[in-house]
C-alpha cells in the first residue's frame, strides 16, 4: 500500500513538473517576444523562475521514487552482490533521513503551530516569533514567497513518502547482461 502511495505521488509530481517545465517554455517565449517587441512584461522573468524552482523540486522528488537520481555507482557496481545491495540500502535510508530532517526544519521554519496559537494573525505571529516567512512579498509577482517556499515541505513530504517506500521495497536485483 505504501510503495502504491508513492507511485501515485510520483506520477502526480512528474505531471506537475511536465505541466511547470511548459509554462517555462511558455513564459521565456513569451518574454523573447513581447522584449522584441519593445514592450516587456516585467514579471515574466520571476514567474519562469519561480516555475522552474518548483519544477526542479518535485522532479527531485520524484527521481527519489524511481531511484533514477544521480549517482556515483563505480564502487556498487564492482564490488560484490550483497555488498552492492548493502549499500544500495544505505543510500535508502540516507535519503530517508535527510527527508526526515528536512521535515523537522520545514517545521521549524514555517512554525505552524505558533501561527494557530495566534489565530493565523500573520502580524501577531511575526511579533511573537520575529519570524517574517508568511509577509515577505516576491519582487515583481506581488504574491507572498511563502507560496513559492511551500515547495519546500512539499518536497520533503514527498522525498519522505518515497524514501520510506524504498527502505520496505527494495531495489529489484539487476540482472548481469553481455
Amino acid at each position: 500500500m505504501l510503495y502504491r502511495a508513492s507511485t501515485a505521488w510520483a506520477r502526480v509530481e512528474v505531471f506537475c513538473a511536465a505541466t511547470l517545465a511548459a509554462s517555462v517554455s511558455g513564459l521565456i517565449l513569451l518574454n523573447v517576444v513581447t522584449r522584441a517587441m519593445g514592450n516587456s512584461i516585467y514579471w515574466v522573468d520571476e514567474a519562469a523562475i519561480y516555475a522552474m524552482v518548483w519544477m526542479c523540486f518535485l522532479a527531485a522528488s520524484a527521481a527519489v521514487h524511481h531511484r533514477s537520481a544521480v549517482a556515483v555507482t563505480l564502487i556498487p557496481e564492482l564490488a560484490p552482490a550483497r555488498v552492492g545491495y548493502v549499500l544500495g540500502r544505505f543510500a535508502d535510508l540516507t535519503v530517508f533521513v535527510f527527508a526526515a530532517l528536512l521535515i523537522w526544519i520545514c517545521w521549524r521554519w514555517f512554525m505552524p503551530l505558533e501561527l494557530a496559537r495566534q489565530g493565523f494573525d500573520i502580524k501577531a505571529f511575526q511579533g511573537a516569533t520575529f519570524n517574517f516567512v508568511y509577509a515577505e512579498p516576491t519582487n515583481t509577482l506581488g504574491i507572498k514567497k511563502v507560496w513559492v517556499w511551500l515547495v519546500v515541505p512539499v518536497f520533503a513530504f514527498g522525498a519522505l513518502l518515497h524514501a520510506t517506500a524504498n527502505l520496505f521495497h527494495p531495489a529489484p536485483a539487476e540482472e548481469d547482461t553481455p
